[in-house]
């Protein structure tokens, strides 16, 4: 097993994961990421309340360093109301 980190990152900054998750593999992981991220999509959207452009990953990393990215991009895409 090994212990993989969940980074968060939004348009408030960046946020360690000090504690991280002991998952079998980095499919493991991808999952827990992808979970994560719909959950604070899903925040952020019940919150923010504006047309506001917002974006959002968790950068996964286990003790040897970086292990992926995963990014979500949501706003109004500059349309008018």
């Amino acid at each position: 097993m090994t212990r993989y980190y969940f980074d968060l990152v939004d348009d408030d900054g960046l946020f360690l994961d000090e504690e991280g998750l002991e998952l079998a593999d980095v499919r493991a992981a991808q999952v827990e990421a992808a979970k994560s991220l719909a959950d604070m999509a899903r925040d952020a959207t019940y919150e923010s309340g504006s047309s506001s452009k917002r974006h959002m990953a968790i950068a996964v990393r286990d003790d040897a360093g970086p292990v992926m990215h995963v990014g979500f991009e949501f706003g109004d895409g500059g349309r008018q109301q």
